[in-house]
């Protein structure tokens, strides 16, 4: 009985394998393979297979049509390095703006980018691009900030600072700095700004950072536009290329190696080795950190949080890090209006006020200048702590 059931439902699934491949067969000789190799099969009674078709809409598969002009231009804006992409004109949905019957020039003034930035950026980035919680820093530090290395704080000499990322001390070209912020801000409301706005919040974070062109610093009536954008040199843009035995023009050594890796003859014509390949001094290969962490490298970290202790004639490193991060943004540019520190006539004048009245100002605002300078986060005490320091700092 076992064996008579087991033959049975042997030859069932024979039959049944059978009628696939029958079947299988028919639809495949009546349609075709797709591209990649699936079976296609047929649309019926408004299916294809177990998936329902519009078959009022269905005719057949098609790649849609090509793009007009109009649609291309509104998508066409990346900007490259050498201001190729940078609209000479106000666009809206890939079409040139016009005002009085001509088309409008895009061009904005550090005065408009100043109102622009107040009024959609302030609030993440801080005044002046001090920074916000969360949000970057886009003023302030320098280039030679990118070369300190933050070092553990329980070592003998702690470094507490490490680089300074801004737009001023490490963006290496402004044409991507006018490309993203188009593209991509204000945060909440991405691709709203004319070229014309853009044009004028990027000349107002270029004064913030105090970057010069041709020279000629960025004040409120200066006007930036296409023609005078190429002009614009961060002071980082050669930190970005290697500088491989082309100090002198470190674009050099990309250029150098693109047309190396261009020749088909410097392929495939080394000498196999399987053993002692490596003639040279190993430790000439090998890329070094700049400071040699080797000695401390297994030492325990120590629990202390405690502040590197001042010595006798030194300023705050409390005050002169807050300065740095927060207060040079104002208090180092002459364009502002603020006293500028080491300015000894101009703090002099400051403090014939009374200490009192200076840390009241610092506290509470003064003129331009929010509490705290717009950095609310900061301790009554730190404050005053910065204030001697610039104080100090200026005699």
């Amino acid at each position: 009985m076992y064996k008579l059931e087991n033959i049975k439902k042997h030859n069932a699934l024979l039959k049944s394998v059978l009628c696939i491949f029958a079947v299988s067969g028919i639809l495949f000789a009546n349609d075709n393979i797709a591209v990649d190799g699936g079976k296609k099969y047929p649309v019926k009674d408004g299916m294809y297979t177990k998936y329902h078709v519009n078959t009022q809409g269905y005719k057949k598969f098609n790649f849609g049509r090509e793009a007009t002009q109009d649609e291309i231009n509104a998508w066409n804006v990346d900007v490259r390095p050498d201001g190729e992409g940078l609209p000479k004109y106000d666009t809206k949905n890939g079409k040139v703006v016009l005002e009085d019957g001509k088309p409008k020039i895009a061009q904005g003034s550090v005065e408009l980018g100043e109102e622009l930035y107040d009024e959609k950026c302030a609030s993440c980035h801080g005044d002046f691009g001090s920074g916000g919680k969360g949000y970057p820093t886009l003023a302030g530090g320098s280039k030679n900030s990118l070369t300190l290395q933050r070092l553990n704080p329980a070592d003998m000499n702690p470094n507490p600072e490490g680089p300074f990322k801004t737009i001023g001390s490490y963006w290496p070209y402004a044409s991507t700095l006018f490309w993203y912020i188009q593209d991509s801000m204000p945060f909440t409301n991405p691709k709203t700004l004319t070229n014309s706005q853009t044009y004028a919040l990027v000349a107002y974070l270029l004064s913030v950072n105090n970057i010069k062109i041709n020279g000629e610093e960025l004040d409120y009536e200066f006007i930036l536009n296409k023609e005078n954008f190429s002009k614009i040199k961060l002071p980082n843009e050669d930190g970005f290329y290697p500088n491989v035995d082309t100090p002198k023009n470190p674009k050099q050594g990309v250029e150098n190696i693109t047309k190396f890796l261009a020749d088909a003859k410097n392929y495939g014509t080394g000498t196999r080795c399987m053993k002692d390949c490596i003639k040279e001094d190993v430790d000439k290969l090998l890329l070094k950190m700049r400071h040699d962490l080797s000695k401390d490298a297994n030492q325990p970290l120590s629990t202390k949080r405690d502040l590197p202790k001042v010595k006798e004639g030194e300023q705050s490193s409390v005050g002169k890090t807050i300065y740095e991060s927060k207060c040079a943004v104002c208090h180092g540019n002459d364009a502002i209006g603020a006293p500028v520190l080491k300015d000894k006539e101009a703090w002099a004048n400051v403090v014939k006020k009374g200490m009192d009245k200076v840390y009241s100002n610092a506290l509470n605002g003064v003129n331009a200048m929010p509490p705290k300078g717009g950095h609310m986060d900061i301790s009554d005490e730190d404050i005053k702590k910065t204030v001697d320091y610039m104080v100090e700092s200026s005699k």
